[in-house]
């Protein structure tokens, strides 16, 4: 399917095209440069690693209780190199961030201020009653720590 003719002409409705059926969501995958440094962020924030690295470009799991993985790609050649989706002034499409559900964030931003980690953003208040702070991994991947209402 050509994404530029699909983007500017009938919708899937007007196609009579069956809807795709999604059940929830299977994992995210960031990439990262140092996989013990990135393990010892993501279990800040609950995460367990389980798996890996496996496979042809080495790849960690870390699962999370609330049933949530995420994929840890060892492919990131340089740690300091910018964030291409954030850092620079040229804007590129792409995943700029992920949220998480955190059911207290001012608690959240404590435990990360304890561990040396400051925060990149927040809190900010999201719409009447969310609320959210935001947080750079190790690899500079943006993550947002959201609390609703």
């Amino acid at each position: 399917m050509n994404w530029h003719v699909f983007g500017d002409s009938l919708t899937i409705q007007q196609m009579n095209a069956p809807l795709i059926q999604i059940l929830g969501l299977a994992h995210i995958g960031i990439r990262v440069h140092d996989l013990e440094r990135s393990v010892r962020f993501y279990e800040l924030l609950g995460f367990t690693k389980t798996a890996g690295p496996i496979g042809p470009e080495p790849v960690a799991i870390l699962d999370h209780p609330s049933g949530l993985e995420v994929n840890l790609v060892l492919n990131a050649p340089n740690a300091s190199e910018p964030n291409v989706l954030m850092d620079l002034p040229e804007k590129h499409p792409g995943i700029t961030h992920f949220a998480l559900l955190c059911p207290d964030i001012i608690a959240a931003k404590e435990r990360l201020e304890a561990a040396g980690i400051a925060l990149s953003g927040g809190p900010v208040r999201l719409g009447p009653a969310a609320q959210g702070i935001f947080v750079r991994d190790p690899d500079r991947n943006v993550i947002e720590l959201h609390q609703r209402g």
